[in-house]
């Protein structure tokens, strides 16, 4: 298995990175893909996956740190490095008051409009989006860059099957977390139906969101993701080991990287 998101970056970490990989390869998980929530992460987050062969990167800024300083020459400067395959995350989050919604808005819109630049110049790659409780707002905004509607996806998706029939619509891919997995988020297990096997990722989105069996779990770590292509697997009634080979290929092809293993 691979995990396309976790923030191997955070303080929960410190000191630990080697153990949790290791833990990770031991459950069968060949690599990940750690995060970027600001540009202040972005140089210990390069150097995380320059030193190690199973982890690559991203380079953007979520939108609940919208109103910290943004570092743009530093994203621009880690997009060039090989290890960092997509953009984000990025988008908006209305389940919270701050940073306010307009705010996130705008710093949406810049970061659009930079990556829009530097893909002219040739750092193509596809973006990471958040969006909890903003696919109104969210999607009319992707949709008005030039950025290929194919080239998104919708991490840790916590809508209903009308937000993911909105997504698919768009042209975006979708990855689920943990949630799918709790009993108190069948609306996000029934919105998994409607994915296709085709545009269907899973990840951790560590620290966060451990699935079960193991929800009380704390902190997530990558070693868990399995869990989510299993139950993902059982719902559509399909071959554990075929379903978590289709969403390692999966996430191959969409970040354009070789998967350890392959």
């Amino acid at each position: 298995m691979f995990d396309t998101h976790c923030h191997l970056t955070f303080d929960c970490y410190d000191g630990r990175i080697d153990e949790i990989l290791a833990a990770a390869r031991d459950a069968g998980v060949r690599g990940c893909i750690s995060i970027s929530t600001t540009t202040g992460d972005l140089d210990r987050l390069v150097g995380l996956a320059e030193s190690h062969d199973e982890v690559w990167c991203s380079a953007g800024v979520h939108p609940l740190y919208s109103d910290r300083p943004i570092d743009w020459d530093a994203m621009a400067r880690a997009a060039g490095h090989p290890k960092c395959v997509a953009w984000g995350e990025l988008g908006m989050d209305r389940h919270y008051d701050e940073p306010p919604i307009d705010l996130q808005r705008r710093v949406l819109e810049d970061q659009l409009a930079r990556i829009e630049g530097w893909t002219a110049d040739g750092l193509a790659k596809p973006v990471v989006v958040h969006c909890r409780k903003a696919f109104d707002q969210v999607l009319p905004i992707l949709d008005a860059s030039s950025l290929p509607n194919d080239r998104f996806v919708f991490h840790c998706f916590t809508g209903d099957d009308t937000d993911a029939r909105k997504v698919l619509d768009f042209g975006g891919w979708i990855s689920f977390t943990g949630i799918v997995t709790f009993a108190n988020a069948r609306e996000v297990a029934a919105a998994s139906d409607l994915v296709p096997d085709d545009r269907l990722m899973v990840e951790t989105d560590a620290p966060f969101l451990t699935p079960e069996p193991h929800r009380t779990v704390r902190p997530n770590e990558p070693r868990y993701v399995g869990f989510v292509a299993d139950f993902l697997a059982a719902r559509r009634g399909v071959e554990p080991e075929a379903f978590a080979r289709r969403l390692d290929a999966n996430a191959a092809r969409f970040f354009g990287i070789e998967i350890p293993g392959d």
